[in-house]
């Protein structure tokens, strides 16, 4: 496999690999959906943030987060409060019925994985662990350096 092939399978890999962690999400509790789940773990923790920082974390649209969050707020969930270094800001927080699904839902996630991994040798979860962090830290492709003047004739 060159290559090319390889990043082709690695594209369609991850792909299959999200689809299953979306409708996995969804079996473990009916109301969560992957983006809540995370957005859940995510406050947990921070100890709370505002939804302009869950946003700018997840690279996620700010209405889509606020969606998120008024539907994690009805469900009881999350609540906001205001932040005490800014009275003018909220804070978003999880409740502790959160923190008891949350709890519950990343209990099942951790066993499905243990289940999946069960036989693979541990220097391949080490290596395959190293491999999704240093994909994940990728931030994006690097500008280009600014043109230098052309020197004078």
């Amino acid at each position: 496999m060159d290559a090319a092939e390889a990043v082709e399978t690695i594209q369609r890999e991850m792909t299959v690999f999200a689809r299953r962690a979306r409708a996995s999400a969804g079996r473990m509790h009916p109301e969560l959906s992957l983006v809540s789940y995370t957005l859940l773990g995510h406050l947990e923790t921070s100890g709370g943030c505002r939804a302009t920082d869950l946003a700018a974390h997840y690279a996620l649209d700010k209405s889509t987060v606020s969606r998120q969050v008024t539907a994690l707020e009805r469900s009881g969930l999350v609540e906001r409060r205001p932040d005490p270094e800014d009275h003018r800001v909220q804070v978003v927080m999880l409740t502790s019925e959160g923190r008891r699904i949350l709890a519950r839902v990343t209990e099942s996630r951790r066993a499905a994985f243990g289940e999946r991994l069960a036989d693979w040798p541990e220097e391949d979860l080490r290596r395959f662990a190293g491999y999704l962090e240093r994909y994940n830290a990728w931030s994006g492709p690097r500008k280009a350096p600014p043109p230098q003047p052309s020197p004078g004739p």
